[in-house]
């Protein structure tokens, strides 16, 4: 998984897994998911980023453990 901020475009892209991308499909406006040949998500875009992100350029990362039962 990468997390990807271009400031000159002002894009932030999620991409969740590598590989060719089949179909795209805008959620909402400036929301883009992209999908694989089996409909799998492999990556998400926001658009025009800064408006909908506190500090894009400075992701904070958070791993939650597994509850043990």
């Amino acid at each position: 998984m990468r997390l990807i901020y271009d400031r000159e475009t002002d894009t932030l892209s999620l991409i969740l897994a590598e590989g060719p991308v089949a179909e795209s499909d805008e959620l909402r406006q400036g929301l883009i998911s992209d999908c694989d040949r089996n409909g799998r998500i492999v990556s998400v875009e926001v658009l025009d980023a800064s408006e909908h992100v506190a500090e894009p350029a400075s992701p904070a990362f958070e791993f939650k453990e597994a509850v043990a039962r």
